[in-house]
């Protein structure tokens, strides 16, 4: 299925993003892309074409999403994915899979009665409210990534 601008995508559409430890090169960011791009052209789930969309911001943080509504990525075409990525960061020579920085976090008390089923929707609350921050001010270039340190501004840093 072809790719589709990422901000054609609905705002429930599931969404991953990689964190290089390093900016990429000029040449990396377009390898990047390329390879993404040819994954996501042939990316499908049980058969089904997926709708996918990429981007990469800061040329640090490659974005990959898809539009469940159409068909819904499964854990075998999640697997696909994160193995696409590693491939990369071998070749690159750069970790985008795990070890990226914090951008942001929160603590939880864990109370010593907590069980899965009580844990869990307090998980989810916390991750409903960070995640779609975090996209928010990534995509506003909003992020400032100094040491491994992620800053949070206000407004985008000028050219």
């Amino acid at each position: 299925m072809p790719l589709v601008p990422l901000g054609s995508l609905p705002d429930d559409a599931r969404v991953w993003v990689f964190a290089a430890e390093r900016a990429l090169a000029p040449a990396e960011a377009e390898a990047v892309l390329g390879t993404v791009d040819a994954f996501l052209g042939v990316w499908a789930a049980h058969g089904r074409p997926l709708r996918s969309a990429r981007d990469l911001r800061e040329s640090r943080f490659l974005i990959i999403a898809v539009d469940e509504a159409s068909a819904g990525a499964s854990g075998c075409s999640i697997d696909a994915l994160v193995r696409e990525i590693r491939a990369l960061e071998a070749e690159l020579g750069v970790t985008l899979v795990d070890h990226g920085p914090i951008v942001f976090q929160e603590s939880l008390e864990v109370r010593d009665d907590d069980v899965w089923d009580t844990l869990e929707p307090r998980v989810h609350e916390i991750e409903h409210r960070l995640l779609p921050a975090a996209v928010r001010a990534l995509v506003e270039g909003r992020l400032k990534i100094e040491d491994r340190r992620v800053h949070v501004l206000e407004a985008p840093e000028g050219p």
